[in-house]
């Protein structure tokens, strides 16, 4: 078994292996897609952007530089932008995503979808005008939730679109997947070419301890030097043991053994699998306030025996059926 001396600095822990990055799905907005153990007893727009920087504040305190949003995330765009302007750090990389439009309007258990999406050109141009207000800090530009039924990765204008603001910025250009078919939307996605090049350069992906049916082809991007980032991590808070999910006892158990073992929550435990299992270039925590964060960078102070890994990866989930339960989980 080999471990990670607790000696080193935990700034140089992230940089040598899988950085943590965080994502901003849950600070922008009063409802996500996750279980919630303690819902935010304030929910008013003021309360979350001071939860927000203080996240923020604290990530990049324990070392973290890498920050996801997406102009579908409520506020996420703005609070990052004034946090990012107010601190004026100098070696952060900002990341965000274009093509959903957030239409709840902070609605409180808003009726319907909270996000609508939408891959035309327009789109693009309309929420990049905002999205470039993050540079010269934004590192990636991702299309966001990209499918075969958007027909975005079949559609030449936005695709040169895309190109002309990688030629113009330098920025890369990347997308996010969701949903049973992320593997074949992966393997189209790699062979997308602007000007006879590839255009995208970073992937972020659903991969955690039940979903794991995307390794192998994110094996291969890795092996090519793409960036991989991977969210849901925790599968939405499924990891985390819940009497709603009876039929993941055996997996809650060996987390609990482990948890026990390394002294850490299984949030810090999944997060490490995915590090240790997969070695992608970040996983994104997706904490809401800094006592999960706290919780989440945990992961960085140990690593998982290859025995270990093998246990947890045997206890994956059938694809389809995680996202038929990822879609019957409630925002709140």
């Amino acid at each position: 078994m080999h471990y990670l001396s607790y000696k080193i600095p935990r700034q140089r822990l992230v940089l040598k292996g899988t950085r943590i990055g965080l994502g901003m799905a849950a600070l922008g907005r009063p409802e996500y897609i996750n279980i919630r153990k303690y819902p935010d007893p304030d929910k008013s727009k003021s309360a979350y952007k001071e939860s927000a920087f203080k996240v923020l504040d604290l990530a990049y305190e324990k070392g973290l530089r890498h920050f996801d949003t997406a102009a579908s995330y409520g506020k996420g765009e703005q609070f990052l932008l004034e946090w990012n302007q107010i601190r004026a750090h100098e070696d952060v990389e900002l990341s965000t995503k274009w093509g959903y439009s957030y239409v709840a309007d902070w609605e409180i258990g808003f009726r319907g979808k909270h996000e609508v999406k939408e891959h035309s050109l327009a789109k693009l141009k309309e929420q990049w005008q905002y999205s470039k207000k993050l540079l010269p800090r934004l590192s990636t530009y991702q299309i966001h939730s990209a499918t075969f039924e958007s027909g975005v990765l079949q559609n030449s204008e936005v695709l040169l679109a895309l190109g002309a603001i990688k030629s113009k910025t330098g920025i890369k250009i990347g997308l996010s997947v969701s949903g049973a078919n992320q593997e074949a939307i992966l393997q189209a996605a790699l062979l997308v070419e602007t000007n006879q090049k590839p255009l995208f350069d970073s992937f972020q992906v659903t991969y955690n301890i039940l979903e794991q049916s995307c390794h192998s082809v994110l094996k291969e991007i890795l092996c090519t030097g793409k960036t991989v980032m991977i969210k849901e991590a925790l599968a939405n808070g499924r990891l985390l043991k819940n009497e709603n999910f009876p039929h993941y006892g055996k997996l809650y158990k060996s987390l609990e053994k482990l948890s026990k073992k390394y002294r850490v929550g299984a949030d810090a435990i999944s997060l490490r699998f995915v590090m240790d299992h997969l070695k992608p270039q970040l996983v994104l925590s997706g904490a809401s306030n800094t006592t999960q964060l706290r919780e989440n960078l945990k992961a960085m102070d140990f690593q998982l025996t290859d025995e270990e890994l093998k246990c947890l990866a045997s206890l994956g989930a059938e694809t389809n059926y995680y996202w038929k339960e990822r879609q019957l989980l409630e925002w709140q």
